[in-house]
């Protein structure tokens, strides 16, 4: 049982990457080899629309056509039975390197061909698989900003794909070490301490538990 965690944050010891890293934990402990691959280490683009995983008798078997550094991270993504992707929201958007993995990911394992009954005619490569966000509005305002239709269309996405998929999100994030040092009013920085002081610990148990969950799931398959 392989569980990939990739994370799409450049930061590599910050909110998302302790959510993943909790998330390893609980995959672990329900018995899956896992590992993490950090984006930002990569040199790699979005997909090239060139379509060689769409043509017919086409031979990429699941991975992007496209041989440069991100190849190696896709194969372990097809091999994997657990994928988990953590992103932090920039701008209602997962970062650029997180969506360009996405891309390169997902489109080799979508097909426009489908059936007299309107099914898809190249089978659903089933794995679990979930999106962790992280974020810096509170999650009181979720709704407000339209995040469950943003974030959420890439998650139903991923369930089209592959099968199963969830998100988890992380609100109202404590964002710098020393706050004074920046230009940053929109938010209060004592109302994020307390926040992070008083959620954050959940925030990584639900990350525990999502990592526990998806391994046992794939279990079953």
């Amino acid at each position: 049982m392989k569980a990939l965690f990739i994370n799409g944050s450049p930061r590599k010891n910050k909110n998302t990457a302790q959510m993943l890293e909790s998330a390893m934990k609980g995959a672990q402990e329900a018995g899956a080899d896992v590992e993490l691959i950090n984006l930002y280490d990569i040199d790699y683009k979005g997909c090239k629309s060139c379509f060689a995983c769409q043509l017919k008798n086409a031979k990429t078997d699941g991975v992007c056509a496209i041989k440069d550094d991100l190849r190696p991270v896709l194969e372990k993504a097809h091999e994997s039975q657990v994928v988990v992707i953590g992103s932090p929201v920039y701008f209602s958007y997962p970062s650029g390197a997180a969506r360009s993995f996405i891309e390169r990911w997902m489109f080799p394992n979508f097909s426009y061909d489908i059936d007299e009954n309107g099914n898809r005619r190249r089978p659903i490569d089933e794995k679990q698989t979930a999106v962790i966000y992280t974020m810096n509005i509170p999650e009181q305002a979720l709704d407000e900003w339209k995040y469950p239709t943003l974030l959420g269309r890439t998650v139903e996405n991923l369930r089209e794909n592959f099968g199963h998929s969830e998100m988890l999100c992380a609100c109202y994030t404590y964002q710098f070490n020393d706050y004074s040092k920046y230009a940053f009013t929109y938010f209060s920085e004592e109302d994020k301490r307390r926040y992070r002081d008083e959620h954050f610990a959940i925030d990584l148990q639900n990350a525990h538990d999502l990592g526990k969950r998806l391994v046992e799931k794939a279990k079953e398959q």
